[in-house]
């Protein structure tokens, strides 16, 4: 018979929630680079920065994969590979924004774009709320099983 601590876990890393968890970390990490970004707009020679979000999507498809592949398709933890930009840890991660170089550059030696740095933003943080949404979803199907109740 399996301890509670292992059911415990086994509710905790299965299904879609370490994607979600994955998912909300790194737009929570991508908020503070645009942030970043935004705080130093006027500031000579600063080069903006951001976080490849198609890079993050593939290694997290790929994790998704590999752990389809396993016994169990749906339980385990996941493990995405570390990207350039990208290194996860057991809880977290540690993120290292390369530099856009895709505005233009100014007399200040500045490549801003406060328009597509505002849209960058907007759609980060609809990412993100829209992860929070998810996860509270997953939790609160949780809660419901664990009352066994509709």
């Amino acid at each position: 018979m399996a301890s509670s601590g292992t059911f415990i876990k086994g509710m905790l890393d299965g299904g879609a929630l370490p994607v979600l968890e994955r998912f909300t970390q790194f737009t929570a990490e991508r908020h503070k680079v645009l942030t970043h970004n935004i705080a130093n707009f006027s500031t000579p020679f600063f080069k903006p920065r951001d976080l490849s979000v198609e890079s993050f999507q593939d290694t997290l498809a790929d994790a998704v994969q590999k752990r389809r592949r396993q016994v169990n398709p749906t339980g385990g933890p996941l493990r995405p590979g570390n990207t350039q930009q990208v290194t996860f840890g057991k809880d977290g991660m540690m993120v290292q924004a390369d530099p856009t170089h895709e505005n233009i550059l100014f007399h200040d030696q500045n490549n801003r774009d406060l328009e597509r740095t505002m849209q960058k933003l907007a759609e980060n943080t609809l990412s993100h709320n829209m992860g929070i949404e998810l996860l509270k979803n997953q939790f609160d199907l949780l809660r419901s099983a664990i009352r066994e109740q509709p």
